[in-house]
């Protein structure tokens, strides 16, 4: 029985409860984020009530049990959790969320709402967008019962919240109780069922295949069939820390340096496209655009060139591994910095695009930045310029890091009112010209990240609820970056060894400190990327946070031999 109805299937051999509700059923609400690792909740059904991830869970073994997906839930149920993701800020590409509204479902109704309870409820899942915090807030919401008038009263519209969102995600996206239940309109959902499927081959599979959009692709009839034939790509954790590809540079005397290494976006949805022939192929974007991770896709490109090529219809279709391998990575840098005068002089590699590391941005400080970036070479994945604030959180830390050497009274160098505004312990700017200001507050016993604190200017708000739910996902995402987020990758080879989507180091609910977020009011029109300055912004806190912390400044990021990045990763 699925969603309460009874359901007769033939499978394949060996296929998975998710394979066969998304290829048989036609259910899409169930998200295929990083099968069959396990290992992301993307996929979580309920199974005679209780959570189970169906990507590793073969079909045999529920044959005569009940299916719940979130189509099937209570309707009073589902709309409620639906509602208070929406008042809450906890959905934004909406992804991740099905999964974990079954998984709420499911503690609502065995009563067990306690905070250590989500926590240890949602250590089976990973969103990338939120930071945790406002799912947290949005699964509480639902336990306090009804709030008439939360999200469709007059205080909420609808059309501002969705502007907001672009603004801050860069695509159009929708803000409605339907995107928390999966129905952002993600490409492969969209696809014909009935379309020939293309998958990556394996790099050392003889198999058959077609080379579009510059890589070998083999095309079946199904998902399972067309899997099993181009040969698996082992999902796997190595037990070798991440590196930085460049030596750690000469720092004068004063100065600061760091090195960073290879990050994945971590976006949950795999690239995805489908393309009729001679048609335009599906966007990546669906209603997210992964933070610029998706900007280079070759997804709809090998769609359309197969479409022709078959003269059919057909989806192209990435595996976690997939996207790992053949999807853009953080550019790597190794730079130092020294504050002399009022001019902080950075001298930096960057493995990749030079342009972002460049680009003229009003720092609101009297202190000037002066630069020379060189484009360095290693072996390794590719590199992206567009993914969520490339150069400039870069930057930013450098600038931050060596006022704070030169002891320098932050506050004595703000010269714009509006970033005045908004100043903690660090500023930083937007490409869009708002600007956020960060404090990270660390134990100097323990080493924990006790709290994060961020204030926003970005001018007319729109919605804060959106502004807000994006601020607490791009504090997340700069404190992962800081302290535990990065790829192994084979200094010969190039190869990256971390394949499975839990070897990312992205923190878990149970970790994500407090994080507030205070929007101040600022005149003008809406300014768009005020996440990216917050994401600037916290970096660069932490960096200095941890430098106070520890007594040291760490040389690299992920900076995993410190307190606070091993307690995020135990």
């Amino acid at each position: 029985m699925c969603d309460g109805r009874e359901v007769e299937v033939a499978p394949a051999t060996g296929e998975s409860l998710l394979s066969v509700l998304r290829e048989h059923l036609g259910i899409m609400s169930v998200k295929d984020g990083c099968a069959p690792q396990g290992q992301c909740g993307c996929c979580t059904v309920l199974v005679d009530g209780a959570p189970r991830v169906a990507c590793v869970t073969p079909v045999e073994r529920i044959a005569g049990r009940s299916i719940t997906t979130v189509d099937g839930l209570d309707a009073d149920r589902r709309d409620a959790l639906a509602e208070a993701f929406l008042a809450a800020g906890g959905s934004q590409c909406g992804f991740c969320t099905p999964g974990i509204v079954l998984r709420a479902a499911a503690l609502l109704e065995q009563g067990r709402t306690a905070p250590l309870d989500t926590d240890r409820a949602l250590a089976a899942h990973l969103c990338r967008c939120t930071g945790w915090r406002t799912v947290e807030e949005a699964i509480a919401l639902a336990a306090a019962g009804p709030t008439p008038g939360l999200t469709t009263g007059p205080t909420r519209d609808r059309a501002r919240a969705e502007e907001r969102a672009a603004l801050e995600g860069g695509v159009e996206q929708r803000v409605t109780p339907e995107v928390p239940l999966g129905a952002g309109g993600f490409a492969d959902d969209t696809a014909p069922r009935d379309a020939l499927v293309a998958v990556p081959c394996a790099p050392s599979s003889a198999v058959e295949s077609v080379d579009a959009a510059g890589i070998r692709w083999v095309v079946g009839e199904s998902v399972h069939g067309a899997r099993a034939a181009a040969g698996k790509i082992q999902g796997r954790r190595t037990t070798e820390a991440p590196r930085a590809p460049f030596p750690f540079p000469v720092v004068p005397p004063g100065g600061v340096g760091l090195t960073t290494g290879w990050v994945e976006p971590a976006y949950l949805e795999p690239d995805a496209s489908w393309c009729e022939p001679g048609g335009e192929p599906a966007s990546t974007l669906a209603n997210g655009g992964a933070f610029g991770g998706k900007a280079e896709s070759i997804a709809p490109r090998a769609a359309r060139e197969l479409a022709d090529h078959f003269d059919r219809p057909v989806r192209t279709l990435f595996s976690r591994e997939d996207v790992v391998r053949l999807g853009p990575k953080r550019p790597p840098i190794a730079a130092s910095a020294v504050l002399v005068g009022g001019e902080v002089r950075i001298e930096g590699t960057v493995l990749g695009d030079i342009e972002p590391f460049t680009r003229t941005v009003t720092w609101g400080s009297d202190v000037r930045e002066a630069a020379s970036w060189i484009r360095g070479a290693a072996p390794g994945p590719m590199t992206s310029g567009a993914l969520r604030a490339v150069g400039l959180a870069e930057r930013a830390v450098l600038i931050e890091g060596a006022i704070a050497e030169a002891a320098i009274d932050r506050a004595s160098v703000v010269s714009d009112d509006r970033a005045a505004a908004v100043l903690l312990d660090t500023c930083a700017p937007s490409s869009g010209g708002a600007f956020a200001g960060a404090r990270v507050v660390i134990d100097p016993a323990s080493g924990q990240v006790e709290r994060v604190e961020v204030r926003i200017a970005a001018g007319e708000p729109l919605d804060e609820i959106v502004l807000r739910s994006y601020c607490v996902g791009a504090a997340h995402m700069a404190l992962g970056w800081v302290l535990t987020e990065g790829l192994t990758v084979d200094a010969v080879t190039g190869d990256v060894l971390d394949l499975t989507i839990r070897s990312f180091g992205v923190i878990r609910a149970k970790d994500t400190p407090p994080i507030s977020v205070t929007i101040v009011e600022d005149a003008g029109p809406p300014r768009p990327r005020g996440s990216d300055a917050v994401f600037a912004a916290v970096a660069a806190a932490t960096w200095n946070a941890i430098t106070v912390a520890e007594g040291a400044r760490p040389e690299a990021f992920p900076a995993l031999e410190t307190r606070a990045a091993r307690r995020m990763r135990r």
